[in-house]
């Protein structure tokens, strides 16, 4: 497989972690951001004596001008991106009637106005060298909906409109756009909600367990060579069957 060079946003992550050590074992140069630059340079050097290179970049991707230097940044040091993952992500959860506007804001400039925000500056390059990869990480939630997530499920739903627009629009330039939609993943931030309730979750996925950040990463590798070429526009769900929707 050809060498390419790839933006994971939000890479510092439980799942951009594993999207990142996935994409460079196939012999992809990896980029990330970070929001606290010491923070992402201590994840760098962890990464490094684990036997991979990720470089580093300051950048927060919910503002637009910060998005578009840490593109330029990028492309300066490495070369165009061919990859990108619009992985970066937070929650502020909260049932509707007491959410705040910043609740509502913060949760969709971070999740979803991100994907502008990176996706703009990058998709002419890849038009012009008529080949690229870009890929949603979206969630469970943004399919079937969630209590007190009314902000976060909206962006992850509007995430995959994202995609199928993008998709269209470009498939004939050699871009592939997808979406993939996890369920529940034993990250840090699951593994830190109360054991009692986290049963109550598992009790309700079919695999009787929760997924892997690995399992995340496996999939997005699935979207990035050649011979995936003639996938566009598709969600893919990694739940465990724990929502099967059309």
């Amino acid at each position: 497989m050809q060498s390419r060079i790839a933006l994971v946003t939000g890479g510092t992550g439980g799942i951009g972690t594993a999207i990142c050590k996935r994409l460079a074992s196939m012999g992809h140069k990896v980029a990330t951001n970070s929001r606290n630059l010491e923070r992402g340079q201590e994840w760098q050097a962890k990464l490094k004596a684990e036997g991979f290179a990720v470089s580093v970049f300051p950048g927060d991707v919910s503002e637009v001008e910060s998005a578009r230097t840490l593109v330029e940044s990028i492309t300066n040091e490495l070369g165009p991106i061919d990859i990108l993952v619009n992985n970066a992500g937070i929650t502020r959860d909260s049932t509707f009637h007491r959410m705040s506007a910043l609740q509502w804001q913060e949760v969709i400039n971070t999740n979803l106005n991100a994907c502008f925000n990176v996706t703009r500056p990058v998709i002419e390059s890849m038009r012009e060298r008529r080949w690229g990869r870009i890929i949603q990480i979206s969630s469970i939630n943004g399919q079937k909906g969630q209590y007190g997530q009314a902000n976060y499920a909206a962006s992850k739903a509007g995430m995959h409109g994202f995609t199928i627009s993008l998709a269209q629009e470009n498939a004939r330039q050699g871009i592939t756009v997808n979406t993939i939609s996890p369920g529940y993943i034993a990250t840090d931030m699951v593994m830190a909600v109360p054991e009692d309730v986290r049963a109550k979750i598992v009790a309700q996925i079919p695999t009787g367990r929760l997924g892997t950040p690995e399992e995340i990463a496996y999939a997005v590798a699935f979207f990035v060579p050649d011979e995936a070429a003639w996938i566009t526009g598709a969600n893919l769900s990694v739940n465990g069957g724990h929502y099967m929707g059309w």
